[in-house]
């Protein structure tokens, strides 16, 4: 199943080529996979972006997607989400997509979390900590708040000195700096205290905040401006276009010998990631001579706040570096969608940024 995955530890997400003017179509229909009935009002949506439908009486669905790759995902409450991975163009026509949701094994469910052990007073205790790892301590994070923060729950394990949290429903995110709500599907959230590690998965579903005032509406276009650039989004596609330098970009090889690293500078990058751009069938891919590689974000400097909390860090530029989990190689449709992400892990900078300075597949920056 893909999931969005982000690791924090130690010190640990004009582009006018990208405006999706033409799109494709995914349809297909949801029913109860005991019953065998349509699902009326299931939720239908590519997930990471703007753009979702519910399904009609009938259990059909159909949604209009910019060209590029996705992950479809469909959820109705008190079933188990399913999702699809998907690309298309508007000079194909993609299959028709059925999905069967089974029920939620309740009982089950209740018996593993009775048996976790629910923390009392949970987002008293940890809610500020939880806030820290999901939503982040940038400066967008300062005007993020969680709607309903009832549906978050709490659990502790003494003997794995491990915290775990679980949503019963979305989690609502009024992301009020770069005019974003944000409804996350939470999967998982478990934080490692012994390694500091934090993992946290999901399917988030964007959708632009409205506003009358002309001024409103150009604060959060410049601050999304802002995010965008020096973010994996942005660089995934600058990688896809082969316009690193150009967009600011330089990729370093990182190894360690004797329990220290290294960094290696490389002249040709797209050789050193071993990029393959892809073609009308297959898309681009990447995998990098070392395992572990080092990206420079040349045209900003770090947030005071992450200096502050990282003394040793490059003042003068973004430091981020990515790691291979598997050795397999990560693909990139033309919308920068790359995938399996859960095969790479962000690190440094990168990782420091969370849901506060998320931004959705669909977005295009000016």
């Amino acid at each position: 199943m893909h999931k969005l995955l982000f690791a924090s530890f130690c010190v640990l997400f004009s582009i006018n080529v990208f405006s999706q003017t033409t799109y494709f179509y995914a349809k297909g229909t949801v029913i109860n996979a005991e019953s065998k009935l349509p699902m009326q009002g299931a939720s239908v949506f590519a997930e990471n972006t703007t753009l979702g439908t519910v399904t009609d009486q009938d259990g059909k669905f159909v949604l209009a997607l910019p060209n590029g790759g996705y992950d479809l995902i469909v959820s109705y409450a008190g079933f188990n989400t399913k999702n699809e991975r998907i690309s298309g163009s508007a000079s194909q026509t993609p299959a028709e997509i059925n999905f069967e949701l089974s029920p939620k094994d309740k009982l089950m469910s209740d018996v593993a979390i009775v048996s976790n052990g629910e923390v009392k007073n949970g987002w008293e205790k940890y809610g500020k900590f939880f806030l820290e790892e999901f939503i982040g301590k940038t400066k967008n994070s300062e005007q993020c708040s969680i709607k309903n923060p009832e549906v978050i729950k709490f659990y502790f394990s003494k003997r794995k000195n491990r915290l775990k949290v679980l949503a019963t429903e979305s989690i609502i995110i009024e992301n009020n700096a770069i005019g974003y709500t944000i409804k996350y599907d939470m999967d998982s959230f478990i934080h490692e205290y012994n390694t500091t590690v934090t993992l946290y998965s999901g399917y988030p579903l964007f959708e632009e905040k409205k506003d009358t005032t002309a001024a409103q509406l150009q604060i959060w276009k410049n601050a999304r401006e802002e995010t965008y650039y020096g973010s994996t989004l942005h660089f995934m596609r600058s990688l896809l276009k082969k316009q690193l330098d150009a967009e600011g970009f330089e990729i370093q090889l990182l190894s360690e010998e004797n329990g220290k690293e290294t960094a290696t500078k490389v002249k040709d990058y797209y050789a050193a990631l071993n990029f393959n751009p892809g073609d009308s069938v297959n898309p681009a891919s990447f995998y990098p001579n070392n395992w572990k590689f080092g990206i420079l974000y040349k045209d900003e400097v770090p947030s005071e706040k992450y200096l502050a909390e990282n003394n040793d860090a490059p003042k003068t530029f973004q430091f981020s570096s990515i790691t291979f989990q598997n050795k397999e190689k990560i693909f990139i449709e033309n919308n920068g969608f790359y995938y399996d992400q859960n095969d790479i892990t962000f690190n440094e900078y990168w990782a420091w940024t969370k849901m506060a300075d998320a931004l959705p597949y669909d977005y295009v920056a000016e």
